[in-house]
C-alpha cells in the first residue's frame, strides 16, 4: 500500500486515519485524502491506474464467465478493477465512500458501462443484500481498524449471492497481535469469520508485491454456500 510514495505520504495517511478514528468516523479520511490530492494520483497510495495484477491473473486463470452475472467492487478507488470486470462481461456496480473518487472514475471513464455510486461499506443499501454473483474486495478491510473488523467483514460477506464468489486481496499477518496501521493486515483468526458467514475458502495464494518483500499478502477466493434445508 505504501510502495514508492512521495515523502511524508505514509505519515499523512496515518494522521488522517487516526484522526477519523478519534472522531468515531473511521471511514471519513478517504474522501479527505482524495480531495486534498487535487487530482494528483501520486497522493493516493493505492492508486496504480491499472487493474490489480492479482485480480487480472485470477480473471484469466479462473476462466470465470462475466456474461449474465453481476459484480460488485468494494471501495473501487479510481475504477481500474471495475473496468476490468466490465470488460469481462460482468454487469458491474462499483462504489466508494469518497464522492471525489467516484467523480474521478466518471471523468476517467466517461463512456463506461460501470454503475459508479457513492456508498458506505458500513451502511450498504438494503437492496444489495446477497445480490452479486461476484464481489471483489481489495485492500479495504485492511484500511479500517481492528475494532470494527468483524462489522466490516460481515458487510463484505452480506452482498455475496448464494453460490456466489468473493475475491479478497489484502495484506496478511501471521499473528493476532494488533499491528500498527493503517494498513492493518488480516490474520487467520479474523479470516475465519468468513466461514461463519457461509463463505467457504476455495483457494489461497500468498504473494509479495513490488519492493515490499517483507509484507505478505493473500488472494483468497470464497464461495457462498446455499443454506442447508431441513426436512420437516
Amino acid at each position: 500500500m505504501f510502495e514508492k510514495q512521495p515523502e511524508g505520504l505514509q505519515q499523512r495517511v496515518k494522521e488522517l486515519a487516526n484522526q477519523a478514528i478519534e472522531e468515531a468516523n473511521p471511514t471519513a479520511w478517504f474522501d479527505v485524502l482524495y480531495s486534498q490530492s487535487q487530482g494528483d494520483v501520486t497522493q493516493i497510495p493505492w492508486a496504480k491506474l491499472t487493474v490489480h495484477p492479482y485480480l487480472q491473473d485470477w480473471l484469466i486463470n479462473s476462466q470465470i464467465q462475466g456474461e449474465g452475472n453481476s459484480a460488485l467492487v468494494i471501495g473501487c478507488g479510481l475504477g481500474d478493477d471495475a473496468e476490468a470486470l466490465a470488460n469481462r462481461g460482468f454487469k458491474v456496480t462499483a462504489f466508494d465512500i469518497s464522492p471525489t473518487a467516484i467523480d474521478w472514475c466518471q471523468q476517467r471513464f466517461p463512456d463506461s458501462v460501470v454503475n459508479y455510486v457513492v456508498a458506505d461499506l458500513l451502511n450498504l443499501p438494503a437492496q444489495w443484500e446477497a445480490a452479486f454473483d461476484l464481489v471483489v474486495e481489495i485492500r479495504n478491510i485492511q484500511a479500517l481498524p481492528l475494532n470494527i473488523r468483524s462489522t466490516v467483514m460481515t458487510s463484505v460477506g452480506s452482498v455475496v449471492a448464494v453460490t456466489g464468489t468473493l475475491l479478497v486481496i489484502n495484506r496478511f499477518r501471521e499473528t493476532d497481535i494488533e499491528p500498527d496501521g493503517p494498513p492493518w493486515p488480516l490474520s487467520n483468526s479474523e479470516l475465519s469469520l468468513f466461514a461463519e458467514l457461509g463463505l467457504q475458502e476455495v483457494s489461497r495464494l500468498l504473494f509479495y508485491e513490488g519492493e515490499r518483500v517483507d509484507v505478505p499478502q493473500l488472494r483468497l477466493e470464497f464461495q457462498k454456500s446455499a443454506p442447508s434445508s431441513r426436512e420437516s
